[in-house]
C-alpha cells in the first residue's frame, strides 16, 4: 500500500491561501454587503470539507481530471437546504465557496497563480455584488398605521414620511394591502 504524507508544506500553504480567501470573501465582502452571519458556519465548513475531500482524492489519485472535480462540485451543488429558505444570492455564494475550495485544493500551478485566481474571484464578486456596478435594490414590507397620503397623487408625501421614520433611502413604494378597519397600509418599500 502506498502511503503519503498529508501535512506537507504544499498542503499547509494551500489551506492558508484557502482560509485567507474565505475570511476575505465571507467576512469582508459578504458581511459588509448583507450584514448577516446566518451562513458563516455553513460557508466556512462547506469550503473546508470540499477542500479536504478534493485534496485527499487528488493525493490518492482518485481525481484523474478536472471533469472529476466538476462532477464533485455538481454533486455538492445538488444539496438543497430544504429546512430553510435560502436566497439565490446565498446559493451563489455557496457555489463560489465550493469552487474556491476545489481550486485551492487541486489546481495545478504556482502559489501566485492560485492567489491571483482567488483574488480575481473575490474582486469580481465585490464589484458585482457590492453596489459598484449595479445598485442592489432592496425591498422591505412595512406596516404603516395611517391611511393618510395613500392616494397616488400624495405618494411623494408618503415616501418622505417613510424616509423620515425608517431612515432608508426609499426610491419607490408599492401599497400591497389596505386595511380600512385598522386604518393601516402594508407598503413594500424599494431602497438602496
Amino acid at each position: 500500500m502506498d502511503t503519503f504524507q498529508i501535512f506537507t508544506e504544499y498542503f499547509l500553504i494551500r489551506i492558508l491561501i484557502n482560509t485567507i480567501s474565505m475570511i476575505v470573501l465571507i467576512r469582508v465582502v459578504y458581511y459588509n454587503i448583507y450584514e448577516k452571519r446566518d451562513y458563516y458556519f455553513t460557508f466556512f465548513l462547506l469550503n473546508f470539507i470540499i477542500f479536504l475531500l478534493a485534496y485527499m482524492l487528488e493525493k490518492t489519485k482518485a481525481f484523474n481530471s478536472m471533469g472529476s472535480a466538476f462532477g464533485l462540485l455538481a454533486a455538492f451543488s445538488l444539496l438543497r437546504f430544504r429546512t430553510e429558505t435560502i436566497t439565490t444570492k446565498d446559493m451563489t455564494y455557496l457555489f463560489i465557496i465550493m469552487t474556491i475550495g476545489l481550486i485551492n485544493s487541486i489546481m495545478k500551478g504556482s502559489y501566485m497563480e492560485i492567489i491571483a485566481l482567488n483574488l480575481l474571484i473575490i474582486v469580481v464578486v465585490f464589484v458585482i455584488d457590492g453596489n459598484r456596478i449595479i445598485k442592489n435594490e432592496k425591498t422591505k414590507l412595512v406596516e404603516y398605521n395611517s391611511l393618510d397620503n395613500m392616494q397616488p397623487e400624495n405618494h411623494h408625501l408618503l415616501i418622505a414620511d417613510l424616509k423620515q421614520k425608517t431612515g432608508l433611502d426609499i426610491k419607490k413604494i408599492l401599497i400591497e394591502e389596505i386595511d380600512f378597519t385598522k386604518a393601516r397600509l402594508m407598503i413594500r418599500v424599494y431602497f438602496y
